[in-house]
């Protein structure tokens, strides 16, 4: 059971998605705007978030960067955008998931599920180290020789889960299940340039790598320098 917030302004959705998640024991709390939305974050502090994009006063995105400057809250983004570029960058933005209007109600009762697992298993975790880098998933904050790294929050996720197999060859599909959640697949141009922006913030190059090492046909492995 989760207290789920629903920033929605179709009233009808807005209804129903009340009536699915009540049967399947969890408590709601409702906003039709991305203004009230952002308020009932703050006052009530909901296990989970569930934002459609296409809000009155404000577009989902921009309540969507409001909500990571105060809560790593998971955020469901549930929207009739289906556009491949659009959904990766709300992913970018620090969106954990993304499901596409129309849905069934088990579909999001089990992202609900699965965000909530995958929050609290950070929640138990310390800081991740290796060589130089230290990523502390509760505060989301990675350094490198004791200097904050300025990531974006899927480049902090895919560090973390890397870092999480340190040593172990991930392949680009594991990845797109794993951190874009994809399990279905994904361009691999995404984690590539997902990849490149790192290695820049890491201080290396594909060509030069210290911490993230390609294994052609296989995949990356993060590993301390030798």
């Amino acid at each position: 059971m989760a207290d789920v917030l629903i920033v929605e302004d179709d009233a009808t959705i807005r209804t129903a998605l009340v009536r699915a998640l009540t049967a399947r024991q969890h408590s709601t709390m409702t906003a039709p705007t991305a203004m009230e939305g952002l308020q009932s974050l703050v006052a009530n502090r909901p296990d989970v978030v569930v934002l459609d994009l296409g809000l009155p006063d404000l577009d989902g995105t921009a309540l969507l960067a409001m909500i990571r400057s105060v809560s790593d809250v998971p955020v469901i983004v549930v929207s009739a955008r289906d556009d491949g570029d659009g959904i990766v960058a709300v992913l970018d933005a620090g969106a954990d998931d993304y499901l596409v209007k129309p849905f069934a109600a088990d579909q999001l009762d089990a992202r609900i599920r699965a965000v909530l697992r995958r929050s609290d298993a950070t929640k138990t975790v310390g800081p991740v180290t290796v060589g130089g880098l230290v990523i502390d998933a509760r505060s989301r904050i990675a350094s490198l020789d004791g200097a904050a790294l300025e990531l974006s929050p899927k480049e902090f996720d895919l560090l973390l889960y890397l870092a999480e197999r340190a040593g172990e060859v991930v392949g680009k599909r594991e990845l797109l299940a794993k951190v874009w959640n994809q399990p279905y697949g994904g361009a691999d141009k995404t984690v590539d340039v997902h990849l490149h922006w790192l290695r820049r913030k890491l201080g290396e190059t594909a060509d030069a790598p210290r911490y993230l090492v390609r294994v052609r046909g296989v995949g990356v492995k993060l590993a301390p320098p030798a």
